[in-house]
């Protein structure tokens, strides 16, 4: 009984079928690409799916045609009407995947210069149908593995490349905001994978791939027939811009010397620039713990920062992952855990000018899980946008909320506390989309196209 037991809790994935990008870490360093394809022509997009398949590397066999270079295809709600998928099929996704990012937008804080009225096309119009994301450690690599992925569309009529957002690790191993990014990733049961935080058990499957029990001890809702939605994803993909000039002219007006910026800034985003967390080093950076992956991440707040004297409670980590702050209520934090992929795009602004050169630099992040609407919604419309859950409901996140300059940020202190105000916006939604990151047997079940009567009209009405 106990062998049976421990065999239901910890199930076998089958990563021969999952992705690679799911549950596999991005090199370091990398180059990336993001590519959107509009399916004009059912057969065509089929055709395309299928030149493609060869070229996506599976978790259990990370290596592509490319060597340590991968390509990962994601398909939109419009893409699976663009293919043909029956309509018993479709209706099983779920409503957020459905309406899609755009329609979702007053939620998701997607207001002002964010709302979908300006965002890039295709974003925000039924045009966006299959995402392909390549990822090498060097250029050279991701322009070899491109190459397959270029001629699975580049050669058929029926399919065009309508979107392109080249990226990659900058020369300063940081993001433009000058901060070590994507140091931070949860374990999931099954993968083999240790998660970034040591204290942290691993996640059931089920919260990030369909087809596995979750942390409710049920299988999350899975599109049929099986062969579809098992060892699938949901995909949340966002472009954001960063203001940097707008970012060090805050610091710069609210502290009086470069040592106090840097601790602005670090109460700000919770970590210092380098990586160390403030829950470790709470006074002074230490660069070497922010570079050790173990050591950067070994630290919950419950016992030993409740009041947020360290980490802020309304800093831009905790709001993203408060770890075991919330263990004695009812906030199931591990419910909201999402697998995070950012990828920096855009020149660096040179170091110490403080006006916007007018370029576009950023990061674009997809965030993977196994419900959008309980993850990736969840966090951005309760934790990020707004702070009721801290006990500060007219605060949102000081980095990435939908502030408006009239923003203010807490900093818990001894006897009297500090508040920033006038916070701006930082981050700038300059498109996204809600996409399917389907297992392998489901891309050539898609390829195969036996669900449905062929057609040449594109999208299904």
């Amino acid at each position: 009984m106990i062998l049976a037991a421990t065999a239901e809790a910890t199930p076998a994935l089958d990563l021969s079928d999952i992705q690679s990008s799911v549950l596999l870490p991005r090199p370091t360093p990398y180059a990336a690409t993001f590519i959107v394809l509009r399916i004009d022509e059912r057969g065509a997009g089929r055709a395309a799916l299928k030149r493609l398949i060869p070229a996506i590397a599976s978790a259990a066999d990370p290596l592509s045609p490319a060597g340590d270079a991968s390509v990962s295809v994601a398909i939109s709600y419009h893409g699976l009407q663009a293919l043909g998928v029956p309509r018993e099929s479709l209706d099983r996704f779920s409503s957020a995947f459905k309406q899609g990012m755009a329609a979702r937008a007053a939620d998701l804080g997607d207001v002002g210069e964010s709302d979908p009225a300006h965002w890039e096309y295709p974003f925000g119009t039924s045009d966006a149908h299959l995402a392909i994301a390549a990822l090498a450690p060097d250029a050279a690599r991701l322009q070899q593995v491109l190459e397959q992925a270029r001629r699975a569309y580049q050669e058929l009529p029926g399919v065009t490349a309508i979107y392109r957002q080249d990226g990659g690790q900058l020369p300063t191993e940081r993001e433009h905001f000058g901060y070590r990014d994507g140091i931070g990733q949860p374990a999931i049961e099954g993968s083999g994978l240790p998660g970034s935080n040591p204290q942290e058990p691993p996640l059931k499957a089920g919260e990030f791939i369909l087809g596995y029990r979750d942390e409710s001890g049920a299988h999350p809702p899975m599109p049929q027939p099986d062969v579809l939605g098992r060892n699938g994803s949901y995909v949340a993909f966002r472009k954001l811009h960063q203001n940097v000039a707008a970012f060090r002219r805050y610091l710069a007006a609210h502290a009086t010397s470069a040592a106090e910026e840097e601790w602005v800034a670090a109460k700000m985003v919770g970590r210092w620039r380098s990586g160390a967390p403030l829950a470790l080093c709470p006074e002074h950076d230490d660069p070497e713990v922010g570079a050790n992956p173990t050591r950067r991440n070994d630290f919950l707040y419950y016992d030993a920062d409740p009041q947020g004297l360290k980490t802020p409670l309304g800093s831009h980590i905790r709001r993203m992952n408060p770890r075991d702050h919330f263990k004695d209520e009812l906030v199931q934090v591990q419910r909201h855990r999402l697998i995070r992929r950012g990828t920096s795009y855009g020149p660096l602004l040179p170091e110490g000018v403080l006006e916007d050169d007018g370029a576009d630099r950023g990061i674009y992040f997809i965030f993977i899980g196994a419900d959008l609407e309980r993850q990736f919604e969840f966090v951005q419309s309760e934790w990020v946008n707004q702070g009721i859950f801290i006990g500060a409901p007219d605060e949102k996140d000081p980095i990435s909320g939908p502030n408006d300059g009239t923003g203010m940020f807490t900093i818990p202190k001894q006897p009297i506390r500090q508040r920033l105000h006038g916070l701006p916006r930082f981050v700038t939604n300059r498109g996204g989309e809600y996409f399917f990151l389907p297992g392998l047997r489901a891309l050539r079940w898609l390829a195969d196209g036996e669900y449905g009567a062929e057609g040449s009209g594109g999208v299904e009405q």
